[in-house]
């Protein structure tokens, strides 16, 4: 049994086109994109998101009980888990959705292996 610590994370968020480049900024300006001796990391996917609001909802795109289809990219960056707040706030401050699509995953370190 070994005992696993993560110290990094990728945080991969969906994001409109027309957004992405700013999104980027704001998660390598809080910290997350960095690995090693690299900064401003990223990986992107053009991806078709969907989803439908409820009455509840104050959407960007779309209206109420309406199944929405939207082109957006999948953007993710590597993240140091200090940094992960300051990334989610980030994130939130620039995104345009209310309810942004984020995922945090940890990773595991090769160092964690025999």
């Amino acid at each position: 049994m070994m005992n696993v610590v993560a110290s990094t994370c990728l945080i991969v968020v969906m994001v409109p086109k027309k957004n992405f480049n700013d999104l980027k900024q704001a998660i390598f300006k809080a910290g997350g994109g960095s690995i090693g001796n690299y900064k401003n990391c990223s990986s992107s996917f053009k991806v078709q998101g969907t989803f439908m609001p409820t009455e509840k909802a104050h959407p960007t795109v779309g209206k109420a009980n309406t199944l929405e289809k939207v082109k957006e990219i999948r953007l993710e960056v590597v993240c140091e888990i200090e940094k992960v707040k300051a990334v989610l706030q980030a994130i939130r401050k620039v995104h345009p959705y209310e309810e942004p699509a984020i995922d945090i995953i940890p990773l595991i370190s090769e160092d964690n292996f025999k």
